[in-house]
C-alpha cells in the first residue's frame, strides 16, 4: 500500500511538472517573436544597441532574438543569415543592412510573408521598410564639421579619415565638408582608416608626413578617431579629433584632456525604439517612415554621467550572458 502511494506521488508529480512545462511553453508561444539582425556584435556601439533591444524584450514580453554574421566577408554572409531566419517566420524583423544587393533580394521573401522590416543604425534605399530607426547622418556630419571648425581658425587645414564608404559614411562626409568649408577650413586630405575586415590602422602617420599642417581631423567612426588620437600622442601633438559615436575611450579621452568635445550617437536607444517599433507594426498600428534618435555632444560637463550609463548598460549585456552561460552549465 506504502509502495503504490509512493508511485501515485512521484506520477503525480511528474504530471504537474508537464503541464507546468506546457503552459510555459503555450505561453512562449503567444510572445510576438523578433529577431533582429546587426552588423556585429563585438564593437562598443552594437553592443550598446544589443542592450537597449533586450530591455525592450523584456519591458514588451517579447521572445526576442539577436544575431550577427560571424564575418563582416564574405559579403553573403548577412543574406544567408536572412534566409536562416526567414525559415522560424518571426513576426518582425528588425536589421542593420550592409549589403543591399544581397539583401534587398532575401528582404523582399519577407515582405512576400507581411513580416514587417525595420531598418536600425543603418538605412539604405528600399521603399517597402517599414521605418528607418536611427541618426541622421547628414546631421551627424554638420554637427561633427561644426564642432571641429569652433577649435579652428578660417584658413586651417584639416583630414577626414573615413571607414567603409556605406552610405552613412558618405553623408557624415559630405555633410562635414559643407560646414567646414562654408567657414574657410580646407580639407587637406581625405584617407581611408580601416583595413579589410573593419579593423582601424594607423594612417594619421602618413597624414602627418604628407601634410605637416595639419589642426585637426574629422574621423568618421570611434575606432579610427582613437587610433588617430593614438598616433598624435605618439608624435607629442595637439590636434583635435572629433568621431561620430561618443564610445566609453573617447569620453575617457574627454576626461584625460586630450580632447574637449566630441559627437555621440545614441545606440541604446534606437537598439529599444526599435523593438518598440516593432510591436507597434506587428499589432497594426501606424508606424512612422523614419524615427530620427538624433546626436549628442559630449564634452567634460557631461562626460561623466555618459560613461556611467555606458558603463551600466554594457555590464547589466554581460551579466545576462554570464547569467546564460550558467544555466548551460
Amino acid at each position: 500500500m506504502k509502495r503504490k502511494w509512493k508511485v501515485r506521488l512521484i506520477c503525480s508529480v511528474f504530471l504537474i511538472t508537464l503541464l507546468c512545462m506546457a503552459v510555459h511553453f503555450l505561453k512562449e508561444d503567444d510572445k510576438p517573436k523578433v529577431v533582429v539582425i546587426l552588423k556585429r556584435l563585438d564593437v562598443e556601439y552594437w553592443k550598446a544597441f544589443e542592450s537597449g533591444a533586450q530591455k525592450a524584450f523584456d519591458d514588451f514580453d517579447i521572445d526576442g532574438k539577436i544575431i550577427a554574421p560571424e564575418n563582416v566577408y564574405p559579403i553573403t554572409n548577412e543574406a544567408d543569415l536572412l534566409k536562416r531566419v526567414l525559415k522560424q517566420n518571426p513576426d518582425a524583423l528588425i536589421i542593420s543592412p550592409i549589403h543591399p544587393s544581397h539583401t534587398i533580394p532575401v528582404l523582399k521573401e519577407y515582405k512576400k510573408r507581411n513580416i514587417p522590416i525595420l531598418f536600425a543604425g543603418k538605412d539604405m534605399q528600399w521603399n517597402e521598410k517599414t521605418t528607418y530607426i536611427g541618426t541622421n547622418h547628414s546631421i551627424l556630419g554638420k554637427r561633427a564639421g561644426q564642432l571641429l571648425a569652433s577649435t579652428l581658425q578660417p584658413g586651417d587645414e584639416v583630414a577626414i579619415i573615413y571607414g567603409k564608404l556605406e552610405s552613412s559614411e558618405q553623408e557624415r562626409i559630405k555633410g562635414a565638408k559643407e560646414v567646414l568649408e562654408d567657414v574657410g577650413i580646407k580639407v587637406a586630405t581625405e584617407r581611408f582608416g580601416e583595413d579589410r575586415f573593419e579593423n582601424p590602422i594607423p594612417v594619421m602617420e602618413h597624414v602627418l608626413q604628407d601634410y605637416p599642417n595639419i589642426k585637426g581631423v574629422f574621423a568618421t567612426g570611434d575606432r579610427i578617431a582613437l587610433e588617430t588620437l593614438k598616433v598624435i600622442k605618439e608624435n607629442d601633438l595637439n590636434i583635435p579629433v572629433v568621431g561620430t559615436e561618443g564610445s566609453r575611450e573617447m569620453v575617457r579621452a574627454i576626461e584625460s584632456g586630450m580632447l574637449s568635445a566630441t559627437i555621440g550617437q545614441n545606440p541604446y536607444d534606437i537598439g529599444y525604439l526599435s523593438v518598440e517599433q516593432a510591436q507597434k507594426a506587428i499589432k497594426g498600428e501606424y508606424v512612422e517612415k523614419r524615427i530620427d534618435i538624433g546626436v549628442d555632444i559630449v564634452t567634460e560637463d557631461n562626460g561623466k554621467e555618459r560613461l556611467n550609463f555606458l558603463n551600466e548598460i554594457l555590464h547589466s549585456r554581460l551579466d545576462r550572458i554570464n547569467n546564460f552561460v550558467r544555466e548551460l552549465l
